[in-house]
């Protein structure tokens, strides 16, 4: 009910998570739905497979609102704000390639801070009533630059909720099936051509959830009328990477460690052994709809923080690495990397 009639713009739209939600909330019965992304195929695809979908169905020509545009441009997305002025918006635009961020921590803190910022500002200003900021398990205690910049995204609303009219609310969960970037494609396409399967760590686990289900849920979250909570997915066991890769091998016909080798090629920088949903400040409630939790953020001293973000914003566009890392331990004190043992050779 609180889609339905409403304009709904979601950011990311043509990624894993942002396609699939262009894809539930279309069924829900939006006023309008605006797709907002950098990458214009990724954008051109989602628009013309919701498209097919509209014709006949009596919708607006202009029901779908493909639109190319960067997060990190604030007068473009002060535009897009301005000209759709959008009733609930889905931020699901991030950076969220671990090892690469670690390379390259200017553009985590531009895309995943920077960006959020000026969406959530862009909101606040257009009289946006519900804000969803998709967010991650690596923000808590992040061992790496992705996960340290997606905890100050959540920081970033959760101080703007403190003085705002819309509603401010973050989704947090884990890794999901088939994405892209994912362990399970790569698998596939390893198994395919005859191995070698590579995994980082023999110990790594990972909690997994199917893209629908996730984005089901969020929308689920989205739909509680409540300001400034951190919701929590339950995202049920976590699973061992080198079970997922046998599994795999198993059933595409092969016998692992004969037909298909297991190599391990150690943690790639930033990479956690085991992710968590919840920080030791934050304790978890139910909140009646099943696999869906709820947590009061961390406090956070917000006169102090804003100083923070405008310091580390100005290091992002120096490009300067280890001042943007040393800033991010003074926003986030549990940012640090994990120290592990040496990656045996073998299963």
């Amino acid at each position: 009910n609180y889609v339905r009639g409403r304009t709904v713009l979601i950011t990311g739209a043509g990624g894993s998570i942002g396609s699939e939600l262009c894809r539930q909330l279309f069924a829900l019965g939006p006023k309008r739905l605006v797709l907002l992304g950098h990458g214009e195929n990724s954008i051109y695809e989602i628009s013309q497979e919701l498209s097919a979908k509209a014709a006949g169905t009596g919708l607006p020509g202009d029901f779908l609102a493909p639109v190319i545009g960067d997060i990190r441009e604030r007068a473009k997305v002060d535009a897009v704000f301005r000209e759709y002025q959008p009733e609930i918006v889905f931020h699901a635009a991030a950076h969220k390639h671990v090892p690469l961020m670690e390379f390259h921590p200017d553009e985590a803190v531009k895309n995943n801070v920077l960006g959020t910022l000026n969406v959530a500002r862009a909101a606040e200003a257009a009289g946006t009533k519900k804000f969803i900021l998709i967010s991650s398990d690596k923000a808590v205690r992040p061992t790496n630059v992705m996960g340290a910049t997606k905890r100050v995204a959540e920081m970033i609303i959760f101080c703007m909720a403190r003085t705002s009219n819309t509603q401010f609310v973050a989704v947090r969960f884990g890794n999901v099936l088939g994405s892209r970037g994912s362990v399970v494609p790569l698998f596939k396409k390893q198994i395919a051509a005859g191995g070698p399967v590579t995994l980082t760590h023999p110990d790594i686990v990972r909690y997994f959830m199917t893209i629908p289900e996730a984005v089901n849920l969020v929308i689920q979250a989205g739909s509680m009328d409540e300001q400034r909570r951190l919701y929590l997915l339950d995202m049920g066991q976590p699973v061992r990477i080198v079970d997922l890769a046998r599994n795999l091998i198993s059933l595409s016909g092969f016998e692992p460690d004969r037909d298909i080798e297991i190599r391990f090629t150690g943690l790639r920088p930033g990479e956690k052994l085991r992710e968590e949903l919840l920080t030791s400040g934050e304790g978890v409630r139910a909140t009646g709809l099943g696999k869906i939790f709820t947590t009061e953020p961390e406090d956070v001293d917000c006169n102090r923080f804003w100083t923070e973000v405008d310091a580390l914003l100005d290091l992002a566009t120096e490009m300067d690495a280890e001042g943007i890392r040393a800033k991010l331990r003074e926003l986030v004190p549990d940012y640090g990397p994990e120290v592990v043992a040496a990656c045996p050779s073998t299963p």
